[in-house]
């Protein structure tokens, strides 16, 4: 319950500033401002829905129940843009595709053209943003819904086509709605991550809440106003949680065999066959290997400038700071975890639930309800020990990594969280009544019993908190100490100065980072199915 009470602090921070009154800065927004992030904030959530929703459902079925050329290699490299963060993706294609990219400039070297001629899609616009965004968030909706898939009873999809139904009928009429939590799960972590990137929509020029909570901040100093917006953005968050939950009414989604046999392939050939390797190869092509291969020819023409003690010095803050954030995360995670197993009141379960609430709220959401506390907190404790003993202990907390790291956990402790809690619920409790009729105490019970057991899961749950915190970026912006820098903060103002290829290094080393998870994702998902059994025949 302390660990709850500590973690709602930034939320419980920025919903009193919605009942302080207004300052001129606020209805100056309220004039001028806010109805566009209300509506960019609202078409980029519909876009990315729709585009996530696209290519991760029609690739989760393909490479679930479809066996055509090239299909083992996609089912792992569908996952590969997972690895690529939004915000260097943008940067990327901006970098190829713009007027001064060497698309166009190629384009008008064979033709002749010149500005105005001709019509090329914007990149820099609320379209390309939708575009980038689902490149990389639609791995979110296909991992989670080939899961769905592949643990789908045989007797349904049986049943079905006894019915009448042929394989497109039965994906339809009765897989595709008995996956649907696991497919809306999906899409709700694509539009968080939508709701709270910074890097894409400010590199883009958009006006939605994340940037106008920067521009309010830094620009016109006012904190109040800030956290007014930050509040309104945490509304937003909240709706869309209601708004799924409230969709599903009383529905409820069971399988009622405990048959797992082999699922059924459908053997494409021909143009069907073609046509799925498209789907599958576009998506991998678009949000990895095209966006990658112009980092690696950037990073290339450009290491000898860019790589240098500075670069290494950068790295290891990165690599620092994102393993401390991940160890602290796993140890909060095992204690709440393993404390609702051993006490499941319903008390306990709240707590753990709100401690856990921090994903799906916006980094810069989390920076700005811990600045404000962190600071009055630093400046109380600096009035304090002056009076008393002439020492002056300056910002303690939210001039420190004190502030990141607890804004890391905040954020990222449900992901820790959720992983730890799976990895407990397939241990047996007749497992922790054996430990104990031996005479271990319930904390000798977990370190030699469950958390061996439990390797392979805390590894994860490790290794997905730290390419998340290496690729976090507005909360790293707000609350990192001076002349602290990151990988991703780096990449961010090379990007913002134009010198995209400078940018390439510190963005490939993030990509990098992540691939490692991506990798144990996707052999986690092709053994997931209850009755697992390697398939004899080639596929």
């Amino acid at each position: 319950m302390l660990i709850a009470i500590l973690f709602s602090v930034p939320t419980l921070t920025i919903f009193t500033f919605v009942f302080q009154p207004a300052t001129d800065t606020w209805q100056h927004l309220y004039d001028t401002v806010l109805t566009e992030y209300l509506t960019n904030s609202a078409l980029l959530v519909m876009g990315v829905s729709i585009g996530s929703l696209t290519l991760g459902v029609s690739t989760a079925w393909l490479t679930s129940l479809c066996t055509f050329p090239g299909k083992k290699i996609f089912i792992w490299a569908l996952l590969l843009p997972l690895a690529m963060p939004a915000y260097i993706i943008a940067y990327t294609y901006t970098g190829m595709f713009d007027f001064a990219g060497p698309v166009q400039t190629l384009l008008r070297e064979l033709t002749g053209w010149g500005y105005g001629d001709y019509w090329f899609p914007e990149i820099r616009s609320l379209g390309g943003a939708i575009t980038m965004l689902s490149l990389v968030l639609y791995p979110y909706v296909y991992l989670l819904a080939r899961a769905a898939f592949l643990e789908q009873s045989v007797c349904v999809l049986e049943v079905s086509r006894s019915l009448g139904c042929g394989p497109w009928c039965s994906f339809y009429r009765v897989a595709l709605p008995l996956a649907r939590p696991a497919i809306v799960a999906g899409l709700s972590l694509a539009l968080m991550e939508t709701l709270a990137d910074y890097g894409t929509v400010s590199y883009f020029g958009l006006g939605v809440f994340t940037t106008g909570i920067f521009r309010t901040w830094f620009g016109l100093g006012d904190e109040t106003a800030a956290a007014k917006l930050a509040a309104l953005l945490l509304l937003f968050v909240f709706t869309l949680v209601i708004i799924e939950r409230g969709s599903r009414k009383q529905a409820r989604y069971h399988h009622t065999s405990n048959k797992y046999s082999q699922l059924p392939e459908y053997q494409l050939t021909g143009l069907r066959a073609f046509t799925a390797m498209l789907i599958c190869f576009l998506p991998v092509f678009l949000g990895f290997l095209l966006p990658g291969g112009q980092l690696a020819y950037w990073a290339g023409i450009t290491f000898d400038e860019m790589v240098d003690a500075s670069f290494i010095r950068l790295t290891m803050n990165s690599v620092l700071l994102a393993a401390s954030a991940a160890i602290l995360s796993l140890a909060l995670a095992l204690i709440l975890a393993y404390g609702k197993r051993l006490m499941p009141q319903k008390s306990v379960l709240a707590a753990v639930r709100i401690s856990g609430m921090g994903y799906a709220i916006p980094g810069t959401v989390i920076a700005v309800g811990i600045i404000i506390p962190f600071a009055w907190l630093d400046n109380t404790i600096d009035a304090f020990t002056r009076e008393h003993f002439n020492i002056s202990t300056g910002l303690l907390l939210s001039g420190t990594l004190v502030a990141v790291l607890f804004a890391y956990m905040v954020r990222f402790l449900a992901v820790s969280l959720q992983t730890v809690e799976s990895g407990l619920g397939k241990i047996k409790y007749s497992m922790d009544d054996a430990a104990r009729s031996l005479g271990y105490t319930p904390t000798e019970t977990l370190r030699k019993i469950h958390m061996p057991l439990m390797k392979g899961t805390l590894l994860t749950s490790l290794l997905i908190v730290f390419v998340d915190v290496m690729k976090e970026l507005p909360a790293t912006l707000i609350l990192r100490p001076f002349n602290f820098n990151t990988l991703a903060v780096r990449a961010f103002e090379l990007a913002s100065d134009e010198r995209l290829a400078d940018s390439a290094s510190a963005a490939i080393m993030i990509v990098l980072a992540g691939l490692i998870p991506v990798i144990l994702l996707s052999k986690s998902i092709s053994t997931s199915r209850a009755g697992h059994v390697k398939a004899t025949r080639s596929q």
